[in-house]
């Protein structure tokens, strides 16, 4: 079944299909290992990103407008892994491979918007870095928690614009013949490939849409770490650099772990082909593992986390006691 749409104004019809069929992995055996194994880094994901969200919110020490940026990449990875796992779980594990085109489309939009509030909150924490390092007397006048909240609101006014705009894309296309999608989820990419139809335009709005995922935010961190590196050069050497050193570490770790792999796949197919199924293992790896990792990095490398958690158990600790104080008290009474 199709559903046919008709721009009467340019009098042209575009054919959509009713439903995609989302393929996924191809002949491989025990294949759904692997989503048993996506549902349990969700499981971590949820749990450790919901933990470093709630000691930022308890935590007054943390109140600042580098912990708000922390906060928002903590709930975009949330809801990012929130947007992808529990519906590719659904599609191959409980065999749900067909999906209708309307919701084929949220799935696309949802993914990618949060995928790309990652990307920019990370931009974001390296001008929170350049800012402390190499401004250090204007910090808290220019980085201020207002400042962090309105950079955060014209992100996703921009990121839910463009990607808007590269979804409603689709539906200036028609597809002919196959509704099978090879791949793990509502990919654009794969989508487009099948139309029968012009698809130039969708092919600049994903190369765009590449631009502003990675390259972009990555060369303007690059730019960021180049002008501290220059700066803590200048310092003597000492525990200014050292302690400098160490605020970036946790960061730099992040940018790693997102950008790496997807420049890794990316060129790696563009070297030689990849077997369909080593691209959706590889894409699917690079878009789950992230936001289970970045968490456990805050905690475990940031010194201010670290020390809030400790402040936040003694004070549980000792509250605990004085309800027990308390409780006692009454019963002797």
């Amino acid at each position: 079944m199709s559903s046919i749409q008709s721009d009467s104004s340019a009098n042209v019809t575009f054919v959509h299909p009713a439903t995609f069929f989302i393929n996924g992995f191809f002949n491989i055996p025990h294949a759904k290992y692997y989503y048993v194994f996506l549902s349990l880094v969700y499981v971590v994901t949820v749990l450790g990103n919901s933990f470093i969200m709630c000691i930022i919110y308890l935590a007054r020490r943390l109140h600042t407008a580098k912990y708000v940026a922390v906060f928002h990449l903590a709930l975009s990875d949330l809801c990012g892994s929130s947007a992808l796992i529990p519906k590719v779980i659904d599609t191959f594990l409980f065999d749900h491979q067909d999906i209708s085109y309307e919701a084929c489309m949220t799935y696309m939009f949802f993914v990618y918007h949060f995928m790309n509030m990652q990307s920019l909150t990370l931009l974001v924490l390296a001008y929170d870095r350049l800012v402390a390092i190499c401004f250090p007397l204007r910090y808290h006048a220019v980085v201020t928690k207002t400042d962090m909240f309105l950079i955060i609101c014209v992100m996703w006014v921009f990121s839910v614009t463009f990607f808007s705009v590269l979804v409603g894309s689709v539906n200036r296309l028609s597809f002919c013949g196959s509704n099978v999608l090879d791949s793990y989820f509502c990919d654009f990419g794969p989508i487009y490939r099948i139309a029968c139809n012009d698809n130039s335009v969708n092919v600049l709005l994903g190369k765009i849409c590449y631009s502003l995922l990675i390259f972009t935010p990555l060369i303007l961190i690059f730019i960021s770490y180049f002008c501290i590196a220059l700066v803590l050069f200048k310092f003597p050497h000492g525990v200014h650099r050292i302690k400098s050193i160490k605020t970036c570490t946790s960061h730099l770790m992040l940018v790693a772990i997102f950008y790496i792999p997807i420049l890794s796949n990316n060129i790696a197919s563009i070297i030689t082909p990849l077997h369909p199924n080593a691209r959706i293992m590889n894409n699917s790896l690079t878009q789950t593992i992230p936001p289970m990792l970045n968490p456990i990095i805050y905690t475990l490398k940031t010194e201010e986390v670290m020390q809030s958690i400790k402040e936040l158990y003694k004070r549980s600790k000792v509250n605990t006691i004085q309800e027990r104080n308390m409780k006692s008290s009454w019963r002797i009474n």
